[in-house]
């Protein structure tokens, strides 16, 4: 999958879950793994397998340079739980509607 020299995407087609408090937050057998040089890897879900009525929208933004302008939500009292790029730059166009989360939720 051609990307940015430090941006790798990987297909994970194995179940990956994640639960805040006791609650199923998601659950995909359909994820894309970004690994980003400097930093943690992380998963991308699609959107169809987040409980997304858990999440609200918040005011936060923020910007990369090589993936574009976020979208960021929050659950609950959680704030800026998780983000997304609607509308990644060219080239991340495989990220764009993913939710990806901050912190690592248990699984």
């Amino acid at each position: 999958m051609p990307n940015s020299p430090r941006i790798e995407l990987h297909p994970i087609s194995q179940r990956v879950q994640a639960h805040v408090d006791g609650t199923l937050i998601v659950g995909s057998a359909n994820t894309l793994e970004l690994r980003e040089r400097g930093y943690s890897p992380r998963h991308y879900f699609p959107r169809e397998d987040v409980r997304m009525d858990l999440l609200s929208v918040s005011e936060t933004t923020t910007f990369c340079p090589f993936k574009g302008h976020t979208v960021t939500f929050s659950l609950g009292e959680i704030q800026d739980i998780a983000w997304s790029y609607e509308q990644p730059i060219e080239g991340m166009e495989a990220i764009a509607g993913r939710v990806v989360f901050y912190e690592e939720l248990s699984e």
